[in-house]
């Protein structure tokens, strides 16, 4: 019997098994609102999946080169400059398997095996899986309400080797202004560490648009995907923005670790590029979402959270009720049919406190949930019937 290795023991991603009970309880007959996810209610846009329609009647959809197609690199680059005011050359441009594959790129050409890596708790829980899996040791940054569940310089540790932070947040959806973002760059500078920026959530915001690394410095790893604004989580296709000089490295592992990323998902994302339209619709529904959500938790005896800036999300504390989330969890499911996500998978030390609330769904759905969630806190007493 072969012998598994340690950078093998990782963590489950629990959100995924509320999903599968979730899904449990659907096929007994119940109808679940889902608000565990983070996936958009809303398939891609229409254009892209007729963009794919006209390459398959027509291309062979084989191998890519390994960087990505061109005309989408140049495409991404394009972005930069009509959305940030950024002048990005496309060879800095490299297209990926989702920001997975991003990840994996970035922490394998970045550290060494045994080097440690701050982000924040909470915080997107598959950072500190890959960096395991990797041999690299995930440090984690206790953040504080008052800085609204984001990194800040005086709490960084001098001996790391790198630095990662996400602006919208998963699972808080908090952002970093623009001082903000440059005090975490300045500091990850001085530490001499590598500054990974998530960026994933870029363009799912609602009162500030959101600053991209690549407006203060040429220097940090910037991570992106077509998942959540476009809405094509399933196409396993995002994109990453890397030093000039790194990117022929960042290349040749790409070539032998993934080939390329795929190719349909490719010439579909090129096209939802151009989609705004349509995209920025689905915005104006997580916008109501996120309006009816600030005024329905405390409603339910929800009401310990940062109002979120972007993504769809809500990070409640809960702890006046239980320090066990996850049995929580699984009583609003059993009890109401209402599948949230225990916030053991964002913050291990302090998660048990604390559940994350999606709001990507229709608002028909969100408007249900809540209703429910109040149905479910009455019979709990936490607020009158």
């Amino acid at each position: 019997m072969p012998k598994l290795s340690k950078r093998s023991d990782v963590d489950p991603f629990i959100v995924m098994d509320v999903m599968e009970a979730a899904s449990q309880a659907e096929a007994s007959g119940r109808h679940v609102i889902h608000m565990e996810v983070g996936q958009p209610g809303t398939p891609a846009p229409e254009n892209a999946k007729r963009a794919l329609k006209a390459e398959m009647d027509t291309g062979t959809l084989g191998y890519t080169v390994a960087l990505g197609l061109p005309e989408l690199r140049q495409r991404i680059a394009r972005h930069y400059g009509e959305t940030y005011g950024v002048d990005l050359d496309p060879s800095r441009v490299i297209v990926t398997s989702g920001s997975s594959g991003a990840f994996l790129l970035a922490f394998t050409a970045l550290f060494e095996a045994g080097d440690r890596v701050a982000l924040g708790a909470p915080g997107y829980p598959s950072y500190r899986q890959i960096l395991s899996a990797l041999s690299l040791r995930p440090v984690d940054i206790e953040t504080r309400v008052q800085d609204r569940y984001q990194p800040v310089p005086e709490l960084l540790p001098n001996d790391i080797a790198g630095l990662i932070v996400a602006s919208p947040a998963n699972p808080t959806g908090t952002m970093l202004d623009s001082n903000a973002l440059r005090a975490l760059i300045d500091a990850a500078d001085e530490r001499g560490a590598a500054f990974v920026s998530d960026e994933i959530y870029h363009g799912i915001e609602y009162e500030q648009p959101a600053v991209t690394a690549l407006s203060i410095s040429d220097d940090a790893y910037v991570i992106n995907s077509f998942s959540k604004y476009f809405s094509m989580t399933g196409w396993r296709v995002g994109w990453m923005v890397v030093p000039d000089d790194h990117v022929r490295t960042i290349e040749r592992l790409a070539q032998n670790m993934f080939i390329c990323a795929p190719h349909a998902s490719q010439v579909a994302a090129l096209a939802a590029m151009d989609c705004r339209e349509e995209l920025d619709a689905n915005i104006s529904v997580y916008r109501k979402n996120r309006a009816l959500m600030m005024a329905g938790l405390p409603e339910a005896g929800m009401d310990k959270f940062a109002p979120p800036d972007g993504a769809f999300y809500v990070y409640v504390d809960v702890s006046q009720y239980t320090d066990d989330a996850a049995q929580l969890a699984r009583d609003i499911l059993d009890e109401v049919s209402v599948a949230v996500t225990p916030g053991l998978d964002f913050d291990k030390a302090r998660g048990g406190t604390t559940l994350r609330l999606s709001y990507a769904r229709s608002t028909d759905d969100i408007v249900e949930g809540l209703a429910r969630l109040k149905s479910f806190a009455a019979s709990r007493g936490w607020i009158g019937d």
